[in-house]
């Protein structure tokens, strides 16, 4: 009899959390300030750390860069920080404006220095080492949540990795990216799921985004009841 009573408790557990296994959430963007963006309208901001139109990045003023002259192992530098007026200082060729230019840009502008001086046919690379006020955000349901850097493109899917990736409570199809362009906010909603399946394009991630990795309700009902199974 006990038995019974205590199988059909769970039964009544199971009707009322599955209910609302259907939806997870809420309403998206109820301010009137926000607008919603589809898949391929979530504008880029103006102000990127990105060349326009492109995933190519672009040199700020405090970023610190590394830079190797092949052949010229004395001419190298591991770290180079740029300065406030968007410049640094180079042997033999001096400041390098560097503010707004891409890295490849800026190695084409000192290849072309360095040829007029002692250097013949130099070849250059630049990369970063890192980046001043160059981060997002991503919260709600990865492992580990917060603020990371972003020193070269990067894209939704390789920013939930670095999330440490979703928890046993995400919902893949509503992960949200907010972001501000022009003092105007977006949300763009994207389904992480269809994107690792090919099925939609992986979008980038620009520095002040702010990604939300929505929480699958059925799932999290799912775990409450079954801490009532015998």
């Amino acid at each position: 009899m006990k038995s019974d009573l205590k199988s059909r408790v769970i039964m009544l557990f199971a009707a009322v959390f599955l209910a609302g296994c259907a939806t997870s959430g809420g309403p998206v963007a109820e301010d009137p300030s926000i607008t919603v963006a589809d898949l391929k309208a979530l504008p880029a901001p103006d102000s990127s750390g990105f060349a326009p139109g492109s995933l190519e990045e672009v040199v700020r003023p405090l970023d610190v860069v590394s830079v190797v002259v092949f052949g010229v192992p004395e001419l190298s530098r591991e770290a180079l920080r740029v300065g406030l007026d968007g410049t640094f200082d180079f042997p033999l060729i001096g400041a390098v404006d560097a503010d707004g230019h891409t890295l490849r840009e800026v190695a084409q502008d000192m290849e072309a220095r360095l040829a007029g001086t002692y250097v013949r046919d130099p070849d250059i690379q630049l990369s970063f080492v890192s980046r001043e006020g160059q981060v997002f955000t991503i919260g709600g349901e990865v492992k580990s949540p917060g603020q990371y850097p972003i020193i070269r493109p990067m894209t939704l899917m390789q920013a939930v990795a670095l999330g440490q990736g979703r928890t046993e409570f995400s919902q893949l199809r509503e992960v949200m990216i907010f972001r501000e362009v022009d003092d105007q906010r977006y949300i763009g909603v994207y389904d992480l799921r269809g994107i690792q399946r090919g099925n939609y394009q992986d979008p980038a991630i620009y520095p002040s985004d702010v990604i939300m990795v929505g929480e699958s309700a059925g799932a999290r009902r799912l775990t409450m009841l079954a801490q009532f199974a015998p």
